[in-house]
């Protein structure tokens, strides 16, 4: 893997948040990226839909672009054929990209050209490639990649049905992904992702993950940076 700083970086500072900007309040985007940025979290997460692959619709590259800010923006694509728009996000300001296995043709050959594409924020900063596991999506269908990927989602909710239902058995699935990291040998973030709320974050955080995504439960209220602290000292 090339030198890059944002992998590096994230790998000191685990456990962390990666926050949901897309459950912030879009008419003062502004003032709530001021406010994440007032805090200790390093991530600003994208959760990208297309009304395709997922029946949700959400942003896209020139929302992404438009957002100012020094944090690292982690974009999840739930897309169809993100090989077709890979450069968009790239050029976006992505120094985090995740895809799933069944929204593409050829997986391999998108987190192939991820890996020689450069980071327009930073050029040392490189990009983290990731591949987001369903809960259907067997944890082996990810053996062959582990030598391009740096970062590997779990996902705790099925973004594939109606309503995004809670998946019970995110822990064991997890594990099982650990494992299989931990006997390659190789570095890779791991990180859950779906349903991290103020009142399950401690349950969560018991399963050893590097990164854990959270939006709707940060924004709720009227006081992110309290919540992002508690979240933070809960993850500790």
């Amino acid at each position: 893997m090339p030198a890059n700083k944002a992998f590096n970086l994230l790998l000191r500072s685990s456990p962390t948040l990666s926050v949901g900007i897309t459950s912030a309040d879009f008419l003062n985007i502004g003032k709530e990226v001021e406010l994440l940025e007032s805090t200790d979290i390093k991530i600003m997460h994208f959760d990208v839909m297309d009304g395709c692959f997922v029946e949700r619709l959400t942003v896209g590259p020139v929302f992404i672009k438009a957002v100012k800010t020094e944090l690292l923006k982690d974009v999840h694509l739930m897309i169809q054929n993100p090989e077709e728009k890979i450069h968009e996000y790239v050029d976006a300001g992505a120094d985090m990209i995740t895809i799933h296995l069944e929204s593409s043709k050829n997986a391999y050959s998108v987190l192939t050209e991820l890996g020689k594409t450069e980071n327009k924020n930073d050029p040392e900063r490189g990009i983290i490639r990731g591949v987001a596991l369903n809960p259907d999506t067997p944890v082996e269908r990810i053996k062959g990649l582990l030598g391009d990927i740096e970062m590997i989602v779990v996902l705790a909710v099925n973004i594939k049905k109606k309503g995004f239902p809670f998946f019970n058995s995110y822990a064991d699935k997890f594990m099982e992904v650990k494992d299989l990291v931990s006997n390659s040998g190789k570095e890779i973030l791991l990180c859950l992702d779906g349903g991290i709320k103020m009142d399950n974050i401690s349950e969560f955080a018991k399963v050893g993950a590097d990164i854990l995504v959270s939006g709707s439960a940060i924004f709720s209220g009227e006081n992110p940076v309290e919540n992002i602290k508690f979240m933070l000292k809960e993850i500790e």
